[in-house]
């Protein structure tokens, strides 16, 4: 994958709970490589919105609610439409279930990925960061839909890039975890993270530079991190990563 400080995509998030479109939204927001361009409960008020988008406003790629868009044709048909209407648009189908007919459809239409909700979480941007990476004839999908995707006779499902795992920290604990967690990715105050683990702050405070020191020397590959970001964000980013060594 290119260097972290050299993408930089615009997306726009359309789903139909207004809880998941602001977890994305704040998950791509602590991520330098993605820009929320806007977010949108269906279709109607996304086409509402392009109709005033500048050129340089317009979407790199859309976050796309499997559940937001009725069934499997009028999926097909959406995506579809969505990407004759923006050049090179990417579109990202979030699934909370593996859905046979919906998974074909968004194939067939073209879609750079079909991912099931709880493979990505809190990757979100670096699960769109791994589909825009790919070439516009390859489909990504992530661990949940690898036995659905050999039951459907489709040729870019059948030569489809599987979504990569989440990096793994040897020697972090469930507790250290869960404290950089809190902090880097959840965004919660120092305090805030000592109430939720039931402990003290300078213990808090001490998880998170054990959290930093692991983090730094599991991550050999030097990613191409933008001037300016601090270890909480270095930190959200190294976290949240897929085990991609050419970062």
């Amino acid at each position: 994958m290119t260097g972290i400080g050299s993408i930089n995509l615009k997306v726009a998030v359309l789903n139909s709970d207004f809880y998941a479109r602001h977890a994305i939204n704040a998950y791509l927001a602590w991520d330098r490589r993605t820009r929320v361009i806007g977010m949108f409960a269906n279709l109607d008020e996304f086409w509402a919105a392009r109709e005033k988008m500048g050129e340089f406003e317009l979407p790199d790629a859309i976050v796309l609610d499997a559940n937001s868009v009725g069934g499997s044709e009028l999926k097909r048909t959406s995506i579809r439409r969505l990407r004759e209407s923006i050049e090179g648009l990417r579109i990202i189908c979030l699934a909370p279930f593996v859905d046979l007919d919906m998974i074909y459809a968004a194939a067939e239409a073209g879609a750079a990925a079909y991912l099931l909700e709880q493979d990505t979480r809190i990757h979100i941007a670096w699960a769109i960061c791994h589909a825009c990476s790919l070439s516009p004839d390859e489909i990504l999908i992530s661990a949940g839909v690898e036995d659905a995707r050999r039951k459907l006779s489709h040729p870019r499902l059948r030569r489809a890039k599987c979504l990569n795992l989440p990096r793994r920290y040897i020697g972090m604990s469930r507790r250290v975890r869960q404290a950089i967690e809190l902090f880097a990715v959840e965004g919660m105050p120092q305090r805030l993270v000592a109430d939720e683990m039931g402990i003290g702050v300078n213990a808090v405070r001490g998880y998170i530079k054990d959290a930093y020191s692991i983090l730094e020397s599991s991550h050999e590959d030097k990613c191409d991190y933008p001037p300016g970001m601090n270890q909480q964000e270095i930190a959200f980013m190294r976290i949240t990563a897929l085990d991609i060594r050419d970062c």
